[in-house]
Parts: C-alpha cells; structure tokens; sequence
C-alpha cells in the first residue's frame, strides 16, 4: 500500500479539537451521554446490553443491526448491509474494492481528504468542481466530458462536507442515468441524510435507486454518536459486499458489540433523535445568521441546503487563514480555513471557511466570536 499523506483536516484538529475552548467548525450534530441513550431502550434491549457477550462480532455486522440499517432505506435487506468502524474504513475499502491501477474515477471538490486521496493512491482521478457561482451544484456537462473510457467510479457528497449543499433532485436522477449509460459505480457519501435546513427535501439514497450505487452511512454525523464508531455501507450487489467484508478481515475485523447493541437503540429512535438535532439546526442557523449579518463587510453568509455544516467566505484583507489562527489564538474559537480542502486535482477557493451548527451551546461560542470581531476587525 502506498503511503498516504498526512490528513490535513485531522492533524489539525490534532491540535486544536481538544485545547480550543469553543469548537464551532464541528461537523457532527450534537452527542449524548451514555445514560441518555440507553433511558431510550426498552427493558428488554437494556438487558441485552448489559447481558452482552463480549467476544467476537460477525464480520459483516450484528444481523439484527443491519436489518435495522436496512429499514432506513427503500430497496435494501439486511444482507444489502456492511458494516465498518466509522465511515473512513468504509471508504478505504470501497475504493480499493472497487478501482485497480489502470481504472478512473471522478471526485468533486472541495472534498473530505480522503474522498480524493485513496483513489489518487489507486488510479488516476480527475475532480469536477462545486462552483459557488453555481450554489455549490453539479454540473452534469462537466461531469460528462471528465468521463474517460476507463473511468469505474464517481464519488459524490450530499449533504456535502464542508458546503452543506444538497444536488438538486433533477441534477441527481441526470447524474445516476449517466453513470447507468457508461457502467459506472456511483459511491455516495450520505453520512449527513436527515439533516435538513428549512425542511429542504432529501434526495433518495444512491444504492435505493441505481443497481451500481454504493450508500455510505454512519452513527456519528446525522445521529451525533461518533464515540460508537459504526458506519456501514448499502449496496445491491452482494458479491461486491462480500469482497469487502474480505478486505475487512485485514482492517478491523468486525465492529465492537458494545457499540453495535448502542447503535440499534438509536437506529430505532432515530426519528426522535433527528428531530431533536434539526431543531437544533434550525435554532442554530437563525444565531448564525444574526452574527454574520452585523459583519456582513467582513463575511458572506449563505445558507446551506442540509447537513451541520457551511462554508462562508470571508472578505478581510488579511486573509482566511491569517483570520483562523489568530481567531483561535486569541480566543479560542476554531474554525477550518479554506486550506485544509485543498485539492490536489484541481483550484479550490482559498477564502472560505467551515463553520458547523449541529451542537448545543452554541452561544457561547457565538459571543466569543463577536467579541473578538468587536475588539479586532470592526
């Protein structure tokens, strides 16, 4: 395997997630505590969780666990279910089942490091960009004409990481029909569906509607339980599934059961846990937009379309990255500047930065903002 670079994203956050006093670039929604979750089991799941065997889990997922992922989607059974510690494992191995040396993929950028990085470390990769100009869409003529011979997979985010945009359902059922028409794997990183903005349709998942679609979903983005560390992928092709759970013996082996017997507890609540995080959103937003409206010379604000998370732009003459380490410096606020999304494909804006909106106590962090900007930019 080849060495892969260092995750920007990551060893930045190695930095500053733990030591910065107001983490407002977080791209989960809002966690709970151990006791919170299990108050929402039955007697008789509690009892389960406390009565687990602690040995060795199935490889593929608890079966029980990926019935209930099933259930999320339209077309899928149990057996249209793998498992993974997190998403990340579940796009490592997705893209080395999938592409070879000698194959082409298409990612769109500004992306998640590792969207663009694994299959740069496998085959050749040409990138189609989200154009602000655009509101963040998809072009299909751009998408089409990136399109080589070779080319095996097209690797999508939506709600996207770090814009929040949602492709318009038009652009989405044009984008499965081109990957129909040339035989092309569609791997859709969803790991924000259910989280909408202004109650903003969802698009369907990509595996429900394409027989070549791969659904990337997981606990910690959407359902805010990222200490669990379960993802799983949805796909009709079982034979591909198989292949991956191969992979999967050499990676993590299998899920930690603790963690699967939690993740079916919120799995079953999840309507419950999703509308108490999009009303979280919605609060959120509404605070956000206040702030970035009294230092609209400062900022461009936009809304997104779904997700926790936006991408404005910021106007200073000092720059982006100049404006984030000192904001986080002077007081400990902690945003992601535009140069940990870049790309090594193709130019990605150099003056935005991530901000999220999913979590709780948000407030503080908003008044530690506008007092910096009050002392420092006004």
């Amino acid at each position: 395997m080849p060495l892969l670079p260092d995750f920007a994203l990551e060893t930045y956050f190695s930095k500053w997630e733990f030591s910065a006093r107001y983490h407002m670039t977080a791209s989960d929604a809002q966690s709970m505590t151990m006791a919170e979750l299990l108050a929402m089991a039955t007697p008789e799941q509690r009892q389960g969780y406390e009565n687990l065997w602690l040995g060795y889990s199935e490889t593929f997922g608890n079966p029980e666990l990926r019935d209930i992922i099933a259930g999320i989607y339209r077309q899928m059974q149990g057996a249209d279910i793998l498992c993974f510690a997190g998403a990340e494992e579940g796009i490592y191995i997705a893209m080395h089942a999938l592409l070879d040396r000698g194959d082409h993929a298409i990612v769109v950028t500004p992306n998640y490091q590792s969207a663009e990085t694994i299959p740069l470390s496998i085959c050749d990769v040409s990138a189609v960009a989200l154009a602000p100009e655009d509101g963040w869409s998809l072009d299909m003529d751009t998408v089409a004409a990136a399109i080589q011979p070779n080319t095996r997979l097209i690797s999508i985010n939506f709600p996207h990481n770090p814009t929040g945009k949602v492709l318009e359902r038009e652009r989405f059922d044009a984008l499965v029909e081109l990957c129909r028409s040339h035989g092309i794997w569609l791997f859709s990183d969803e790991v924000y569906r259910g989280l909408t903005v202004e109650n903003k349709p969802l698009l369907p998942a990509a595996a429900d509607v394409y027989e070549r679609g791969l659904s990337l979903g997981v606990m910690s983005k959407a359902y805010g339980l990222p200490g669990l560390r379960i993802g799983w992928l949805a796909c009709r092709d079982r034979a591909l599934l198989s292949k991956m759970e191969r992979m999967k013996h050499y990676l993590s082996i299998c899920n930690a059961g603790p963690s699967e017997s939690l993740a079916k507890i919120a799995l079953l609540n999840a309507d419950r846990i999703l509308d108490r995080n999009n009303s979280l959103i919605a609060s959120n937003l509404g605070k956000l937009k206040a702030l970035f409206s009294e230092f609209d010379h400062l900022f461009e604000w936009y809304t997104p379309d779904g997700g926790c998370v936006s991408y404005p732009r910021y106007k200073g003459a000092d720059g982006v990255e100049a404006f984030a380490r000192d904001l986080v410096e002077q007081a400990g606020v902690l945003l992601l500047p535009a140069s940990l999304y870049h790309s090594d494909l193709n130019p990605t804006p150099g003056d935005r930065f991530r901000i999220g909106f999913g979590r709780a106590n948000i407030d503080e962090g908003i008044a530690a903002m506008r007092s910096y900007l009050l002392r420092n930019r006004d």
